[in-house]
């Protein structure tokens, strides 16, 4: 039953082809479950005609219409920094906002994603090996799971991107923010996965519009823990020839939940269910 002693909140999503999102549902259930209204708005360039030059009137009309925060996804994850005016020291670092919350005429940018990675990855790897991984990808999400790994407590973390360039800028900025880790830009797949005891895969390889396998399947053995970052499906192609080939792994959804979690706990001042978040999510995602 809502609470109607307790003031309703709003927020919203920004990004492009946000339709189907999970992210309002999550957080509006969790809104109901702790007994308030919650009204999450999604905020679709495509569907109104706009572009990341818009944010400034779109962050504007959010304040306007008393938002408490906006989730930030593709593709204005870096433009929106230079509306904001304050950064966490996460988001500076990575130099990427997922989460913005307004409070008091302020604009605040916090990173989720790297946490949702971390805390999915400590609660579906434990103990995993993390003497070396290999990173498929060096994007946004590739920042955000780097950073994740690294602040875990990976020795060497191995950055492969079609891009080479990609893969070198991400390397040299992790390494210098976790110099006492070994962080290389790498070309050679075969040599990489020979040295590496796990795998991220933080392309958009294996969503129903990019199907298929980010690297040969021959390539994963036993002893590879795999994690993704894809969750629709959960089971991506890489994930089910991990499996094949006995390997642990972790699927994208957890990445999905708890950056939901962190910034649920951001914009409400309240602490969040993070199991009844992920038990919905899973609902959802069947």
């Amino acid at each position: 039953m809502i609470d109607t002693l307790i003031k309703p909140m709003k927020a919203g999503l920004i990004g492009a082809g946000i339709q189907a999102s999970l992210t309002p549902a999550m957080h509006m259930r969790e809104g109901e479950a702790q007994g308030f209204s919650y009204d999450y708005a999604l905020i679709d360039l495509n569907q109104i005609g706009a572009t990341p030059e818009d944010l400034p009137r779109l962050i504007g009309e959010a304040e306007a219409r008393g938002l408490a925060g906006l989730n930030i996804t593709h593709p204005c994850k870096q433009s929106v920094i230079p509306h904001l005016d304050e950064l966490s020291p996460q988001a500076r670092d990575l130099g990427a906002v997922n989460t913005v919350v307004l409070r008091d005429g302020k604009r605040f940018g916090h990173n989720t994603d790297w946490w949702g990675f971390a805390e999915s990855f400590r609660r579906g790897l434990p103990q995993a090996e993390l003497s070396a991984a290999l990173q498929l990808g060096a994007g946004g999400a590739g920042a955000a799971t780097a950073y994740a790994l690294l602040s875990l407590g990976l020795e060497r973390l191995l950055v492969f991107d079609r891009e080479p360039e990609r893969a070198a800028t991400l390397a040299d900025s992790m390494a210098t923010l976790f110099p006492a880790a070994h962080v290389e830009a790498v070309e050679n797949l075969v040599a990489a996965m020979r040295a590496a005891t796990g795998l991220v895969h933080a392309t958009p390889t294996g969503m129903a519009k990019y199907p298929g396998l980010p690297l040969p399947a021959n390539l994963l053995a036993p002893r590879h823990w795999v994690a993704e970052v894809v969750y629709f499906p959960l089971e991506t192609a890489l994930l089910h020839e991990a499996k094949r080939h006995g390997c642990r792994t972790l699927d994208g959804g957890g990445m999905a939940v708890f950056q939901a979690v962190g910034a649920f706990r951001l914009f409400t001042g309240r602490e969040p269910d993070a199991d009844r978040m992920l038990a919905h999510f899973n609902m959802l995602a069947r």
